[in-house]
């Protein structure tokens, strides 16, 4: 069975009923200590452009702000009870996949998808170069085999979509976007979002595309600094505005517009990698800070170390 559902030129109408809600995003991915993708990511972004975030844990990194040393999987019997039991009870507009850990359980939530196959799915393919190659490659067969069947929409970075479906590509010029939605329609995904396809003058391009058109494109200017998370917050973004009855072209586009931003204020928490910004929107303004610090009069308070000892 395969869900690949076509999304509507045209967004769906929304309830009337008040007490509805935001449109809910069923996610499965790791949790990342770091708070720079993962889960971490997907509730963040989720939330920001205005959907609710049903996340399930599938396993957590051992990571920080500058690479990922290891990764715990979760039982797929685990992830499985944590989605049936809440999709029993909360209607899901979309299910978005990140890292699901285990080829164990890339198959748990096929099976899964399997049985709403009128809910979009949106997979997102992170790079795995931290990974050893033996379980790395058997993971990304099993997302291959089971999971792009059922995928509505594919995220990819170029680089990791174009090493993982076209291996064997040996044409001077690197695959375009439609070529590598080529490969991923021959899996049954009718639609892929290629992001960092390298363009002239540093600016890159992100492109939604099928195998037959483009569907949107967006350039951006490179930036100078090594981001962590982008992916999950791109993916995730999209996930939330298809969620909430956006046309796909327009989702994409607002999606890549909001990962611009949040790379644009992206802040460097530790020593490692910068992180997107995924509540820029929530900062105060410059000037309206500096006012509100030189208005001040109240004295700040100190708080007393824990000295408890065990």
């Amino acid at each position: 069975m395969t869900n690949s559902t076509p999304i509507s030129t045209r967004p769906d109408p929304q309830p009337e009923n008040d007490d509805a809600g935001p449109a809910c995003v069923m996610v499965f991915n790791a949790s990342d200590p770091s708070g720079a993708g993962g889960l971490a990511a997907d509730v963040t972004s989720i939330a920001s452009v205005g959907a609710h975030p049903l996340p399930v844990v599938t396993g957590a990194y051992v990571r920080d702000t500058g690479e990922v040393f290891d990764h715990f999987a979760f039982d797929e019997d685990a992830v499985a009870e944590q989605a049936r039991t809440i999709l029993e009870d909360v209607p899901v507009q979309v299910i978005k996949v990140g890292f699901a850990g285990s080829p164990e359980s890339i198959s748990t939530i096929a099976e899964i998808a399997a049985d709403y196959p009128d809910v979009p799915l949106i997979a997102y393919m992170p790079a795995l170069s931290w990974w050893d190659e033996g379980p790395a490659d058997l993971y990304e067969d099993a997302f291959k085999e089971l999971l792009l069947p059922q995928t509505t929409v594919l995220v990819g970075n170029h680089s990791t979509l174009w090493r993982w479906l076209l291996p064997d590509w040996n044409k001077e010029s690197s695959p375009t976007a439609r070529d590598l939605a080529k490969a991923a329609s021959e899996m049954g995904v009718p639609y892929t979002l290629v992001t960092g396809v390298p363009l002239p003058d540093q600016f890159v391009d992100n492109v939604l595309a099928t195998p037959q058109a483009v569907l949107a494109s967006e350039k951006f200017e490179r930036f100078d600094a090594v981001f962590s998370g982008a992916g999950d917050t791109l993916s995730a973004a999209l996930a939330a505005l298809v969620a909430g009855g956006s046309d796909l072209a327009a989702a994409a586009t607002e999606a890549l517009a909001y990962l611009d931003r949040c790379l644009d204020g992206g802040f460097r928490p530790g020593m490692g990698h910068v992180v997107p910004d995924r509540l820029f929107w929530a900062q105060p303004e410059a000037e309206a800070a500096d006012e509100d610090d030189s208005s001040s009069a109240q004295p700040g308070f100190d708080l007393p170390p824990h000295d408890t000892k065990h």
